[in-house]
C-alpha cells in the first residue's frame, strides 16, 4: 500500500462555476491510487454571499468569507485556487503571496501582460509556489500526443496546429457578461479567456513563436443586458494567429486559433503536430481518439481508441472514458504533487513563465491586428 498522503488545506476565492468544481474534485479525491498529497477545502470566499450557501454541504469548509483577506488571514489555509475576472487577478495574487499562501492561478494570470510579469515577479521574490489552470493537457489523447511530439519521431515538422472552440457565443441574444467586456476581461479578449488552453502545450515543448501575424474579429457588438436594454461588446470573439516558430533551427508555422463563435464546436480542445516522418492529431470532439500516421509509400492516418490512461493512477477501470472531472483532478493532483516535490516526471501545470509567454503572444497579436503587420515577439 502506498503510504498516507499529506495533508493541504485549500481556500476557493470565487465561488461560482470553477470553484464548485474544485469542491467536487477534492470530494472525490478518494479515487486516486497514487496522488501523495491529499487537499482538504477549508474555507470558501465570494463578494456575492448568497453564492456561499452551495459550499455550506462541504463537510470540511469551516470558513465562509466575502472579503478574500479574511481568507487569506486564516491560518488553516496552506493554498488557495483563485477563480475572479481577469481585472482582480493581479490584486487578489498579490494579496495571496503576500500573505504567504501558495496559489494555483486562474488563467490568464492578470488582464494583460504588465500585470502578469509584477506577479510573476512577486512570486519569485516571496519563494511562493505558483501555477496557472489548464486542464485539457491531462487528457490521455493529449498527453500521448505531447509524449509523441517530444519524443523526436515527428521528423522534421511541417506545420503544427493548436486551437480552442467555443459555439455558445453565436446567439445574439445570450446576454453578455463580464468576459464581452474589456474593462474586465482585457483588451486581448477572447485570448485571454482561452489562450492558454491552446498556448500550454507548445510552450511545454519549447515552440514558442518569433513571429505573428493576427486575424481577430469582433462580431457581435451589442447584447442584451439582461435588465431589457442592450450593452457595447468590444472584446475580440474570435482569433487566429499564424505564428514561425523556430525548430531545429528551420521555420515551422503554427496556427493558434481561440474562437467563443466557432459553430458546431463545444469546447473543443485541439492539437496536431505534422512531420516528415510521423504525424499526431488528437481533439476533444473525439475524446478516445488518438489519430497518428507514419510516413511509409502511403500515408494514412491510424485511429487508436483510449482508455483510462492518467498520470495519476486512479480506481477507474481502464476500458472507460475521462471527463472535465478527471482532468481537473489530474491537474490538481499535479499542481499538489509538483508542489511537494513529488511530481516524479509526470507533467505538470503550468508555470509564471508559461503564463507569461502566453501574454506575450496576445500583446503582439494587438499589435499586429493594429498595424496589419507582422510582430517579431
Amino acid at each position: 500500500m502506498s503510504p498516507p498522503a499529506a495533508n493541504v488545506r485549500v481556500g476557493v476565492i470565487g465561488a461560482g462555476l470553477m470553484g464548485r468544481e474544485v469542491a467536487s474534485a477534492f470530494g472525490r479525491w478518494f479515487a486516486l491510487l497514487d496522488s501523495p498529497v491529499r487537499p482538504e477545502l477549508t474555507a470558501v470566499c465570494d463578494v456575492n454571499a448568497a453564492a456561499l450557501d452551495w459550499f455550506r454541504q462541504v463537510p470540511t469548509v469551516r470558513h465562509f468569507d466575502i472579503d478574500h483577506r479574511a481568507l487569506l488571514a486564516r491560518e488553516d489555509v496552506d493554498v488557495v485556487y483563485v477563480a475572479v475576472p481577469h481585472d482582480r487577478h493581479e490584486a487578489i495574487y498579490m494579496d495571496a503571496l503576500r500573505a504567504g499562501k501558495d496559489l494555483l492561478a486562474e488563467k490568464p494570470f492578470g488582464i494583460d501582460l504588465a500585470a502578469a510579469c509584477r506577479v510573476r515577479a512577486e512570486a519569485a521574490r516571496l519563494g511562493r509556489f505558483v501555477r496557472v489552470s489548464s486542464e485539457f493537457p491531462f487528457l490521455p489523447g493529449a498527453q500521448r500526443a505531447f509524449q509523441i511530439a517530444a519524443s523526436g519521431e515527428l521528423g522534421r515538422i511541417i506545420e503544427i496546429r493548436a486551437a480552442f472552440l467555443h459555439s455558445s457565443d453565436l446567439d445574439p441574444a445570450k446576454p453578455a457578461n463580464w468576459k464581452r467586456q474589456n474593462i474586465h476581461c482585457g483588451e486581448a479578449g477572447v485570448m485571454n479567456d482561452l489562450g492558454l488552453h491552446v498556448a500550454h502545450v507548445p510552450l511545454r515543448l519549447g515552440w514558442k513563436p518569433s513571429k505573428l501575424h493576427a486575424s481577430l474579429q469582433k462580431i457581435h457588438r451589442f447584447r442584451p443586458d439582461g435588465r431589457g436594454g442592450t450593452v457595447a461588446c468590444d472584446t475580440w470573439d474570435n482569433a487566429v494567429l499564424h505564428t514561425t516558430v523556430d525548430i531545429g533551427g528551420e521555420p515551422v508555422p503554427m496556427t493558434l486559433e481561440m474562437k467563443r463563435l466557432a459553430p458546431t464546436e463545444t469546447n473543443t480542445w485541439i492539437f496536431e503536430a505534422l512531420g516528415t516522418d510521423r504525424g499526431v492529431r488528437f481533439s476533444t470532439k473525439e475524446p478516445k481518439t488518438l489519430c497518428t500516421y507514419r510516413r511509409d509509400k502511403e500515408q494514412s492516418w491510424q485511429r487508436t481508441d483510449l482508455g483510462f490512461e492518467m498520470p495519476f493512477k486512479a480506481i477507474t477501470g481502464g476500458i472507460f472514458e475521462p471527463g472535465f472531472p478527471d482532468i481537473l483532478m489530474q491537474m490538481w493532483a499535479a499542481f499538489l504533487a509538483e508542489r511537494a516535490g513529488l511530481l516524479g516526471g509526470r507533467f505538470g501545470c503550468a508555470p509564471p513563465d508559461e503564463a507569461v509567454s502566453q501574454h506575450e503572444l496576445w500583446a503582439g497579436a494587438l499589435v499586429s491586428q493594429r498595424d496589419q503587420s507582422v510582430v517579431s515577439i
